[in-house]
């Protein structure tokens, strides 16, 4: 497999700062990774960031990034880091609440 190959299975961890918390982020994350067709979560973090862990098609990873800059509507979104993820994520997409 081409390692720029978009259909190559890929999985990225997303760090969303700035006003996330409180304003439906996730559950709009969740509906957006799920109609990308991403597998893995969402979560809130004590410190006040949102983190996303998804697994999926280089593309749809990427559609999800520029998303999560606008996110839900009524959230602030002032930074959004990035990783690999190497770690197995189970099947489907969903919220976290640990």
């Amino acid at each position: 497999m081409i390692a720029d190959d978009p259909k190559a299975i890929r999985g990225r961890r997303f760090l969303i700062e700035g006003r996330v918390q409180g304003v439906n982020f996730r559950a709009y994350t969740e509906r957006e990774a799920r109609a990308l067709g991403l597998q893995g979560w969402v979560r809130n973090m004590p410190d006040g960031p949102v983190e996303i862990v998804a697994r999926g098609e280089r593309q749809a990873l990427q559609a999800l990034e520029r998303w999560l800059w606008l996110g839900s509507p009524t959230a602030n979104v002032r930074a959004v880091t990035t990783r690999s993820w190497l770690e197995p994520v189970g099947a489907g997409f969903e919220v976290r609440w640990d």
